[in-house]
């Protein structure tokens, strides 16, 4: 199971880690850690030296109820760091966490591999166009609402089935518009509460049968936090153990904060299945 990053494939047969860079002053972890470029240089080059195959690069928070940034203001966010990451790195495989069509066509032009988009194109219908036009890897995940009004959508008959429908819509539009390499995020913390983040963790491999990369971003959420009785600060241990129990399930791709401990926790997952 490969895909094509801007002609250079990827095997995401192998696990793989994708860290998180946010350009953001409200993050719900790292928020204005990330503020000058030297600052963002250094984080990208640890990232990459620890062993990470993407950097995530996002400049609207998504938290719930995180405040609405303008397009302008994400632009002028994401783009000196974009280029600079660019310039400075120009083998490494940026991926831009954004909904919004117009920025991501801007990101793709300046050098950016791969969109990742929290609403699968739900927010702005021009998006599968415009992903489809570069032929760039698009990760799609579920969510329903906003980041403003997600937190008052969560009830669900059956959370796994609505979410393997939902993707089953998705994945078909996506293909229709000429969009080739697909990932999945089941959408840990988006329009869930947190025994339904468990319950799409318990049954993962469930989403398997869609024949996908699955991405799993639980890095320092309140779903392991809230359960410990602590903070994000303190949720390195908690994101590890679930972050290995993702990898039994299936998933191809850890989105985290913490590069290090991601990639150790593949290698002996490795290790275990070989």
């Amino acid at each position: 199971m490969t895909i094509n990053c801007l002609g250079q494939l990827i095997d995401l047969s192998h696990p793989r880690v994708m860290g998180i860079l946010n350009i953001t002053p409200n993050s719900f972890y790292d928020g204005n850690r990330y503020n000058s470029d030297e600052i963002i240089l250094n984080q990208v080059e640890k990232m990459l030296t620890e062993g990470a195959t993407f950097i995530d690069l996002g400049a609207y928070s998504s938290k719930p109820n995180a405040a609405l940034v303008s397009e302008e203001e994400e632009i002028a966010r994401l783009m000196p760091a974009l280029q600079s990451v660019l310039r400075h790195f120009p083998e490494s495989i940026i991926s831009v966490d954004t909904f919004r069509s117009n920025v991501a066509k801007i990101c793709l032009d300046t050098g950016a591999a791969i969109i990742n988009d929290i609403s699968a194109g739900s927010l702005d219908q021009e998006m599968f166009a415009v992903v489809a036009s570069f032929q760039a890897p698009y990760i799609m995940m579920h969510m329903r609402g906003t980041p403003q009004t997600m937190t008052s959508l969560t009830h669900y008959d059956d959370i796994v089935k609505e979410i393997r429908y939902y993707f089953s819509e998705k994945v078909a539009k996506a293909r229709s518009c000429g969009i080739c390499d697909l990932i999945i995020d089941p959408g840990f913390g988006f329009a869930k509460t947190i025994d339904q983040n468990y319950e799409v963790l318990q049954k993962l491999e469930l989403f398997q049968n869609l024949e996908l990369p699955i991405l799993a971003g639980i890095s320092r959420k309140s779903m392991v936090y809230k359960i410990i009785d602590s903070d994000a600060d303190h949720a390195l241990n908690g994101t590890t153990a679930l972050n290995t129990i993702a990898l039994t399930k299936g998933v191809s791709i850890l989105r985290v904060h913490d590069v290090k401990e991601a990639v150790e926790s593949i290698k002996l997952f490795q290790k275990i299945r070989s």
